[in-house]
Order: structure tokens, then C-alpha cells, then sequence
């Protein structure tokens, strides 16, 4: 790629547009991004920004992504630049985007720097909160001149959201446990916008005094939090149904018999995919862990 690197730059030179309507926005992690002229050719290197995008209507503006950008379905039929970790940066050239949307959750600062010496802008998101991704839509809404769509979509997930913690409030709050990923044990923490969620849903996570957004955990580390509520993400879908990677393993958790979510029979192992994925469909994710922890609000 360092070889390539020069090549590269004499590409991108010739794609920067006439200054004549140049903008200079101020991404989420505050850093000024100028542009030439409001963007029309969009790389997203981010699965949230994509959905995003689709949401406001703007993916006429998208002319790439990653292979994780999966959701809606629509946007595979988008030209892929590979991971998030190792974009193809030949591939991302020839697409001539005139902003590339990165997040420092996911992409490395090396491909960062490796696009400023293509100069191509790069706009960084981050969303790590409910109130962070109305933000994100707002920005995204900006960035492709679709504002007119941010509000209804913005107020809908809002609405959505106050009905979920209005539905919850008078039950008591149950421990939960949220496993992300079975080996290693991965849990969320504190930063973890999965932490906000259970909240929202009416549980307390077992986890949420860890400082970190994704927390290593023993098994049995975990089960002496005394859970009430275990829920264990099925990422079999996003392995095309195979066994393998992400399959949660429930007989780990049952010989627990003595932990309160075990003897209850309140071990969930669920497919909640879009809980992950941080953007507007997070909201179905939290509606499906609210009726997990508190059924009895939705009969």
C-alpha cells in the first residue's frame, strides 16, 4: 500500500471539486472537515451512517461501502471497499467520493491518515448514546441536504423510545446480564450504548459499573452478579445461519442452578443483531430486549 500511496494521491488530486462552493462543517469529534462543495459521491465506512443515509431517503449521495453496511438490504447492491479495518483504498478512490464517513469505533487512525494524504475529507462520527444518534441523523440529514427528513424520523424513534419507558416504569428493574459474545466473553460496560438500553428497557446491567464499552468476562465472573434476566445475542444470522462464530451456548449458563435468572427460566438466547449495529433500527432492538425483561408491560 506504501508504494501505492503516491499513485494514489495523483488520483484523488484530480477528483477535488472547484472551491467556488466550498463548506467547512465541524464533525462528532469536533475536527473542522472542508469541502470543496456539499458532498454528492459518499463512501460510508460505517454500517450506522449507511442505515442512516437510506433513512433520510439520501442513497442516491451513497456510491460506497463496507461489507459490514448490510442494513437495509438495498445498500448491498452498493459497491463494497472491503472491512472497516482494511478498506481497499484503490477500490474507494475509484468510486471519486468527495467525503468519505468514518468513526474512530471501528476504522483505524491509520486509515485516517491515509485519506488525508489523498485528500479526501473525511467526516468522523461517533455514537455511543441515544441522544448521539439523533445528533448523527441531524448531521448525516446536513451533510446530504435531506434536513426536511430528519425530523419525522428523528421524532418517530423518539415517540417510539418514550413509549418503551413509559410501558417499563411501573415494574421493577431485574439484574440483567447481556452477553455480546459467547468465547471470548464479551459484556457491555459503562460507555456501551447497550447499557443505555437495558436501562431504557426497565433492567439494570450487571455490568455497567465496568469502565469500558466492551468488557472481558469469565462465565462465572458473571453469574456471581446473580442476574435475573440473561440475555445471549445469536449472531448466527449475520454467519448465514452457520454454527460457528457468535452461536451462543445456553448449557454454559444452566448449570448455574442456583443463579435467580436460571431458576426462573429467564435465559434468553435471541437474535438482537440491530442492537449492535447503532443506527434507527436500534430502536426495534430495544422494543424486542423490553418485552424480554419485562414482559408482563406488553400483554
Amino acid at each position: 500500500m506504501t508504494r501505492a500511496l503516491p499513485i494514489l494521491v495523483a488520483l484523488a488530486a484530480g477528483l477535488v471539486a472547484a472551491p467556488a462552493d466550498a463548506v467547512t462543517v465541524r464533525d462528532m469529534m469536533g475536527r473542522e472537515v472542508a469541502l470543496a462543495a456539499p458532498p454528492t459521491r459518499i463512501v460510508s465506512l460505517v454500517p450506522n451512517a449507511t442505515e442512516i443515509i437510506y433513512a433520510l431517503g439520501a442513497e442516491d449521495r451513497l456510491v460506497g461501502r463496507t461489507d459490514y453496511c448490510e442494513f437495509p438490504p438495498a445498500a448491498k447492491a452498493k459497491p463494497s471497499v472491503g472491512g472497516m479495518v482494511n478498506p481497499n483504498l484503490e477500490a474507494l478512490v475509484a468510486l471519486k467520493p468527495d467525503l468519505v464517513i468514518a468513526t474512530d469505533e471501528g476504522n483505524r487512525e491509520e486509515t485516517f491518515q491515509q485519506l488525508a494524504r489523498l485528500r479526501i475529507p473525511t467526516y468522523l462520527v461517533h455514537a455511543t448514546r441515544l441522544g448521539a444518534l439523533l445528533d448523527m441523523i441531524a448531521r448525516v440529514g446536513e451533510l446530504t441536504g435531506h434536513q426536511a427528513a430528519v425530523a419525522p424520523l428523528a421524532q418517530g424513534l423518539t415517540r417510539r423510545v418514550d413509549a418503551v419507558r413509559r410501558a417499563v416504569a411501573p415494574f421493577p428493574r431485574p439484574r440483567v446480564l447481556y452477553v455480546i459474545w459467547p468465547e471470548p466473553l464479551i459484556v457491555p460496560g459503562r460507555q456501551s450504548l447497550l447499557t443505555e438500553l437495558i436501562d431504557v428497557a426497565g433492567g439494570e446491567s450487571v455490568t455497567s459499573r465496568q469502565e469500558q464499552a466492551y468488557v472481558r468476562f469469565s462465565v462465572e465472573a458473571a453469574v456471581a452478579l446473580a442476574p435475573q434476566v440473561i440475555v445471549l445475542a445469536d449472531h448466527a444470522s449475520a454467519n448465514g445461519g452457520h454454527s460457528g462464530a457468535g452461536r451462543p451456548e445456553p448449557e454454559k449458563w444452566r448449570r448455574f442452578a442456583s443463579v435467580p435468572a436460571i431458576r426462573a427460566g429467564r435465559l434468553y438466547s435471541v437474535d438482537l443483531s440491530v442492537l449492535h449495529r447503532y443506527g434507527p433500527s436500534v430502536v426495534d432492538g430495544l422494543e424486542s430486549l423490553a418485552r424480554l425483561i419485562h414482559p408482563e408491560a406488553f400483554k
